[in-house]
């Protein structure tokens, strides 16, 4: 498990028994490179990820799916795609914004989703599978299926770390990003 993690105050039956990165490799999930995913903030719009000190880190909607909604089975068929998709774009971009300064890494989440594949009845045998909070709004224009957002927790000591070192969103304000860039070479 993460540094931070493993100093969390989370009861022993809620601990996970797994390794984030082995799941994801499980499900295929591209995680992508720091070169391509470490980016400037300058130019971007909207922050992807903002981290909050007390361990809530907030992920921005991203859109999943070319069609508005309805209950058509093709369709619902294609949002569930689109989810899928998105759901992706979030793992993602929440695994470069805990770990883009070498602070920490999905191994270090306290909690997110819960009726995952790996999970049953909101329990995952390796652990407890946590619960979620989310936004969804899809297809109110007639250009994407969904729109979700995430929440997630971390440990407040890996919050604390990367606030204070490079800010709290993510991606990177320009001179930020020069100086995690610099750090790595």
């Amino acid at each position: 498990m993460g540094k931070h993690y493993d100093e969390a105050a989370i009861p022993g039956e809620m601990r996970r028994g797994y390794d984030v990165y082995d799941r994801i490799g499980q499900l295929g999930i591209d995680l992508g490179s720091f070169e391509e995913d470490v980016v400037s903030l300058a130019g971007a719009g909207i922050a992807k990820a903002v981290v909050h000190e007390s361990g809530l880190v907030y992920l921005s909607g991203t859109i999943g799916g070319d069609y508005p909604m309805n209950d058509d089975p093709e369709r619902v068929r294609h949002g569930f795609e689109g989810g899928q998709f998105a759901a992706d774009v979030h793992i993602r971009a929440l695994h470069w914004t805990l770990s883009c300064g070498g602070e920490g890494d999905l191994n270090d989440v306290l909690y997110t989703g819960g009726m995952g594949s790996f999970a049953s009845d909101g329990v995952d045998p390796g652990g407890f599978a946590g619960v979620h909070a989310r936004s969804a709004m899809g297809g109110f224009d007639g250009r994407f299926s969904i729109e979700p957002e995430m929440i997630v927790a971390i440990p407040p000591s890996l919050a604390s770390e990367i606030v204070g070192g490079r800010g709290w969103v993510y991606p990177l304000p320009p001179a930020i990003l020069e100086r995690v860039v610099s750090a790595r070479a």
